[in-house]
């Protein structure tokens, strides 16, 4: 079976986003690696990222420098990453399609990275990514 190496982003959605990102900068001494009046990333260990959103910011599918990404929140249907192994992507597009599970969208990362977006019987977005998504993975 294809490997899955990891929890690539995790997610909170907030109502207010500059006090959130306040308090975890301050309380522990993260830097933001991206962000805007929607978002803020954070590397909070090597290949680990924590994602805080502005709560109904992101219901609508985004543009991103490498391309769509299918739309998420926090009342309508969360979002995870799971990090996966370069050489584990084909192995991965077989076995969502074994299964049944449409992917909603592929993106290409400017890092060189990848990553596969579908849905879990839930309505949440599921991401599988390999390495050159983010600075820290």
């Amino acid at each position: 079976m294809a490997a899955v190496t990891g929890v690539l982003e995790t997610c909170l959605y907030l109502e207010d986003l500059d006090r959130a990102s306040r308090f975890y900068e301050g309380l522990f001494g993260w830097k933001r690696m991206d962000g805007d009046a929607r978002f803020r990333a954070y590397g909070v260990s090597p290949g680990s990222v924590l994602l805080l959103f502005k709560r109904g910011a992101t219901v609508q599918a985004v543009a991103a420098s490498g391309g769509m990404i299918p739309g998420h929140d926090g009342v309508s249907g969360g979002h995870i990453a799971f990090s996966i192994p370069a050489k584990d992507w084909d192995t991965w597009m077989r076995r969502l399609e074994e299964h049944g599970i449409a992917v909603e969208k592929v993106v290409h990362w400017p890092r060189g990275g990848k990553s596969l977006y579908f849905r879990d019987p839930e309505g949440n977005l599921v991401e599988l990514a390999t390495p050159g998504l983010w600075a820290v993975y």
